[in-house]
């Protein structure tokens, strides 16, 4: 169990590490170096031996091993990374890297994605070298650069150039799962992730012939581009139930006391209610535009336009995402992947899933523990390329009214001083364990 320091320790590190500004804002702009600084000396005021990696000056990664008491055992990766999304202060109820705690509270940039589970981390294993705790099996840690943008820097580069480091791992678990979602019914839910969609961020390319505005121009650059961006916008998908979404929707289903009609996906959804939330981005692939670049003079017709589309494919759906795009974009408009990442799938009735499951069940037992599949992805992809199946399970025990998946790269995001000591409690049971 661990020690009380450790409940106070969580708080603090999630509020030290928020007031750590490590805004990556793409394209190279970011310097995780304080925070990885500060993640490693409390890792070695545990005894471990960090190390610091960097594949460009500032953008830097901690790893380190913890021996465990089985040597036959595979080793874990448990990895966090140390870089967040962009925050407006004019938009915050606090300013949003000051890391308050204010009635019971620790609020900014990071609480929830992902510094709340670096702190976790952080916690659990001083506890274990003030109580002299060992897991079961070898755990690699990781603190990455630039999960919220290519990781190139991060876990990519760790993948690519250090993967002796990782060597031994067979599993790993991050962020994005067992946290409580309520149903407004009473009911307490902890979805476990089994599964991220892919990652398809696309450019399209209208090109034209450019003109005075006030001509008539049937190769218009701008119109060619909107009405392929149009069609995109709104395609509707058919449903594909990948086995971890289908073994999401089963259980939720059977927690419902409803039949699981696979055959009409979202008329099952709609008798979900609230929980649908848990599964309704995971059953198609999407496509969302969010970007536009045309012209630089309204009487001038731009010989080329430019549109940036958020795409996410299920495992195995790929093939048809990109057939897809294809014929919504025709004959006038190119499109590319500017960033593109695999799909992932995990089994749900894995050892490590049941551990993780019982971990929590032992301090929610109210809970209703589910599988479930990320909308979308995280460092787990990288990793996946040596062969690391990921989770997500980053527990927090959250009140009723707490939207914990509206706070992800949202206004006022914080999290509560009792959730973060739950999580901590959790995950020294499940790291000890699995």
């Amino acid at each position: 169990m661990a020690d009380p320091r450790a409940l106070d320790e969580v708080v603090e590190f999630t509020s030290g590490l928020i007031r750590i500004d490590t805004t990556n804002r793409g394209g190279g702009d970011c310097r995780e170096r304080p925070a990885a600084e500060y993640a490693a000396e409390r890792l070695a005021g545990a005894g471990l031996e960090p190390l610091m990696l960097e594949r460009t000056p500032g953008r830097t990664n901690v790893v380190a091993r913890i021996e465990g008491t089985d040597p036959e055992a595979d080793a874990l990766l448990v990895h966090g990374h140390l870089d967040v999304v962009p925050a407006e202060a004019a938009e915050w109820s606090v300013p949003p890297f000051s890391g308050e705690v204010r009635d019971g509270v620790v609020w900014g940039r990071g609480a929830v994605d992902m510094k709340n589970m670096d702190a976790m981390i952080l916690a659990v294993v001083r506890s274990w070298a003030r109580t002299g705790a060992r897991p079961r099996r070898d755990l690699v840690v990781a603190f990455t650069a630039d999960e919220e943008a290519s990781a190139e820097d991060g876990s990519g580069f760790l993948a690519d150039a250090h993967a002796d480091l990782f060597e031994g791992c067979t599993e790993g678990i991050s962020e994005s799962g067992a946290f409580t979602f309520h149903d407004g019914a009473g009911r307490q839910i902890y979805p476990i992730a089994a599964g991220e969609r892919g990652t398809g961020w696309l450019t399209l390319t209208a090109r034209g012939r450019a003109g005075h505005g006030s001509k008539v121009n049937q190769e218009n650059a701008v119109t060619r581009l909107a009405a392929a961006v149009t069609r995109i916008g709104e395609h509707r998908w058919p449903a594909r139930l990948t086995p971890t979404v289908r073994a999401a929707l089963a259980e939720l289903a059977a927690l419902y006391g409803i039949d699981a009609d696979y055959g009409d996906v979202d008329r099952l959804l709609e008798k979900l209610g609230p929980a649908a939330r848990l599964v309704e981005a995971t059953v198609r692939n999407s496509a969302n535009p969010t970007m536009l670049e045309a012209g630089y003079k309204v009487n001038v017709i731009p010989g080329e336009a430019v549109a940036h589309v958020d795409g996410r494919y299920l495992p195995g759906g790929e093939e048809e995402f990109t057939a897809t795009l294809d014929r919504l974009t025709g004959p006038d408009v190119d499109w590319e992947f500017a960033h593109r990442e695999a799909a992932l799938e995990a089994p749900v009735d894995s050892t490590l899933f049941g551990r993780m499951r019982a971990a929590v069940q032992e301090f929610a037992p109210e809970g209703h523990v589910v599988p479930y599949c990320m909308s979308g992805g995280t460092d787990a992809k990288q990793f996946s390329r040596l062969g690391i199946t990921g989770y997500g399970f980053a527990p927090l025990k959250l009140p009723e009214g707490l939207d914990y998946q509206a706070l992800f790269h949202g206004v006022d995001e914080r999290v509560p001083v009792e959730a973060l000591r739950f999580g901590v409690r959790v995950l020294d049971r499940f790291l000890r364990t699995a």
